[in-house]
């Protein structure tokens, strides 16, 4: 499965690393591409083992708003 997100106060390298730390963290994500210039987060996973809302509420634990 395959889902593109907004981030909306991503904005430096460490929101990145962040975000991308916490996406890891989900059972079942395969891939994730971070664009910060567009505030877009790609995620390819497996549906099996957790869906988009478990993955938007990994990035919003951390205090990001995703819309």
């Amino acid at each position: 499965m395959r889902s593109l997100i907004k981030v909306y106060n991503m904005k430096t390298t460490e929101d990145v690393n962040n975000i991308r730390k916490a996406i890891a963290n989900n059972e079942g994500v395969i891939a994730c591409e971070i664009n910060v210039e567009k505030g877009e987060v790609q995620i390819v996973y497996d549906k099996y083992f957790v869906n988009v809302e478990d993955i938007i509420e990994s990035i919003e634990d951390l205090g990001y708003t995703v819309i």
